[in-house]
């Protein structure tokens, strides 16, 4: 893998092995990209399901000015936290070894971005986007960006509208504002 474009565009980012993980392609990250890329500068984001940290990166790259990375996973913080540091991008970073439900029960930080990326054979979108909602974690006029193998696995309330919604092989990327 590697970043697509912005102050990093080239640079190679290291994966990883693990059962149930799959990295979002470059050519999905860069039409991914393409559809957000008036709301990443100058933003907040937040990585939940982090993997390699692979989308985190490329929004720092793109111009966001914070990224947090969460993985309960210990090898992907592992991997997470070697890119950081050959990326140089620690001052833009913050790496948490947490539970995505427990950081979204506790973050006092307001996310203008959140990237959704979770083992596709599980409900943590749906759930994800409840506890977002109820512990108010997303900028009124935020995005999520969602990725599943199932669309009807993206289920969302009536807090969001989509924005874009679009399929790559055996992926659906979803695309929804918060209103």
């Amino acid at each position: 893998m590697k970043v697509i474009s912005g102050f990093l565009k080239g640079r190679k980012i290291e994966g990883f092995d693990i059962l149930g993980t799959r990295p979002t392609m470059d050519r999905v990250k860069e039409s991914l990209f393409a559809m957000i890329q008036n709301n990443v500068d100058n933003s907040v984001c937040l990585d939940l399901f982090s993997g390699s940290g692979n989308l985190g990166i490329e929004a720092i790259s793109e111009g966001a000015k914070y990224c947090y990375f969460i993985d309960k996973n210990k090898k992907a913080i592992t991997i997470i936290n070697h890119n950081i540091t050959n990326l140089n991008i620690h001052k833009y970073s913050k790496v948490l070894c947490i539970d995505y439900k427990k950081i979204l029960e506790t973050v006092d930080v307001k996310f203008d971005i959140i990237f959704i990326d979770p083992p596709y054979k599980t409900n943590y979108i749906e759930d994800s986007i409840n506890l977002i909602d109820k512990y108010n974690v997303l900028n009124k006029n935020g995005i999520l960006v969602c990725e599943s193998d199932n669309l009807d696995k993206i289920i969302y309330n009536s807090n969001y509208i989509l924005l874009k919604q679009k399929k790559y092989g055996d992926k659906f990327i979803v695309i929804l504002k918060k209103v």
